[in-house]
């Protein structure tokens, strides 16, 4: 007897589909989907409802119409199902994690690394994220508290990971990929909404995606020793395709376009000024760097530093970098030590300390916070510590001085992590036409350490 006799029989059906659902279902917890059980029973036994409702029953004449209203439905199911549960595209936006993760890069990033979370937020368009057009393309009317299925394993230090922008809960609708914060902070509230409002809020799961590559889990130390990166005091992997920014001194020429081309530097973020004379802001790997101060028109390469106080212009330290206080003295390549808080783990709470975890408290672990002389008041009551309800992480890019990451915005909770980068499927270059803007080298990439 051939398989497909076999899976004729509506009990072998009903029998496959039944241990796969009650599966699903204990995976999910929830154990009032059991109820489901009736209709597979009804679809692959009885028969008695017409589930499919949109096309005719067997005896009926099909037409094209019926066909192709079945094959969207399916396919809406099947794939809402999988991104929803399993695997979720992606498209890298910026360049943030240049050269590891490239602009332009399409991903597959899987839910199951970590444990796919509960939607908290099931009213939405499919195939969407947070909008269409202008506008929300989910409703807020249910809403779920936060919960994650079993994964694969945990988030490790150095995995690449994808997640909701914690600052990502209130956008600006005409500039939405703007930290709001960090503008409010440098122009004030009123004048940034002004600007560019109205303000939109939006649920936790329905924050923008960034994808960054984690340097430190809960309970680690982190600290930033001119642009050099140590976690619990010792040294971080510099890997191959991780970039800094240089100054590339040259004799008053330019470097030669087809150079630049084979060394697969991004031409978008490279400006020659005349007065240096040369490239005052170079992102290159080491490697890169290496080559460029071989050739014979370029004088010096040296890597840019940022040193307090800041000499860089994009820097104004207490608005900008994280903890936003000017008790901090911290930069871009001079940060820390940073405790990265652990889920259970009590901190003395001081002054001092406090803008480390004021936005963990009322943002994240939701309580109310005041402060009243030296007194710090959460839910109405006096606090010397506090325990932290889950577990954080401190996130880079790889292109360390074009990343807005958790340096600018500081931890990364738990329930914000989506998941790890797979497999890169496509990848193109917006700054050539098709079929040259194809980089084939890059498709199937599956290990962005390289």
């Amino acid at each position: 007897m051939k398989l497909k006799d076999i899976y004729t029989n509506k009990w072998v059906r009903f029998s496959f589909w039944s241990i796969l659902y009650v599966v699903w279902v204990i995976w999910l917890g929830n154990y009032w989907w059991l109820l489901g059980i009736p209709v597979i029973f009804d679809m692959t036994v009885t028969g008695k409802v017409n589930w499919t409702f949109w096309k005719p029953r067997k005896k009926e004449k099909r037409n094209v119409f019926t066909e192709w209203i079945d094959a969207i439905v399916f396919a809406v199911i099947v794939v809402t199902f999988i991104n929803m549960f399993f695997i979720q595209a992606f498209k890298i936006p910026s360049s943030s994690m240049e050269s590891s993760l490239m602009t332009g890069d399409h991903l597959f990033v899987s839910k199951l690394s970590y444990g796919p979370r509960v939607p908290q937020t099931p009213l939405t368009i499919p195939f969407t994220h947070n909008v269409i057009g202008n506008h929300e393309s989910y409703s807020t009317l249910i809403q779920n508290d936060y919960r994650r299925l079993k994964g694969f394993g945990r988030v490790k230090r150095y995995d690449p990971v994808v997640f909701g922008f914690p600052n990502g809960d209130s956008v600006l609708v005409q500039s939405p990929a703007s930290d709001y914060y960090m503008l409010s902070r440098l122009m004030g509230r009123d004048k940034a909404v002004r600007e560019w409002g109205p303000v939109r809020v939006r649920p936790m799961d329905k924050k923008d995606h960034y994808v960054k590559r984690c340097v430190a889990v809960a309970g680690d130390t982190l600290t930033i020793v001119d642009g050099v990166l140590f976690v619990n005091g010792e040294a971080a992997p510099v890997y191959r395709k991780q970039q800094s920014s240089y100054t590339v001194v040259t004799n008053g020429t330019r470097i030669n376009q087809r150079i630049l081309e084979d060394l697969e530097v991004n031409l978008e973020e490279v400006w020659f000024n005349p007065l240096l004379p040369g490239y005052p802001e170079f992102n290159l790997t080491v490697e890169q760097a290496q080559k460029l101060g071989k050739l014979a028109n370029v004088v010096d390469v040296k890597a840019n530093v940022d040193v307090y106080p800041a000499d860089r212009v994009d820097t104004v330290l207490s608005k900008t970098i994280f903890p936003f206080s000017e008790e901090y003295r911290w930069t871009m390549d001079n940060f820390g030590p940073l405790w990265i808080p652990a889920k259970g783990t009590s901190v003395s709470l001081t002054s001092a300390n406090l803008p480390l975890y004021e936005r963990i408290i009322t943002a994240y672990e939701h309580h109310s916070l005041s402060v009243d002389g030296e007194d710090i008041v959460i839910d109405g009551e006096k606090a010397t510590s506090y325990t932290f309800a889950q577990d954080y992480y401190f996130m880079m890019g790889d292109n360390r001085h074009n990343s807005l990451d958790s340096r600018y915005w500081g931890f990364v909770p738990e329930d914000h992590i989506v998941g790890k980068p797979l497999i890169v499927w496509l990848s193109t270059d917006s700054s050539k036409s098709f079929p040259a803007n194809i980089r084939w080298k890059r498709f199937l990439k599956v290990d962005f350490s390289k």
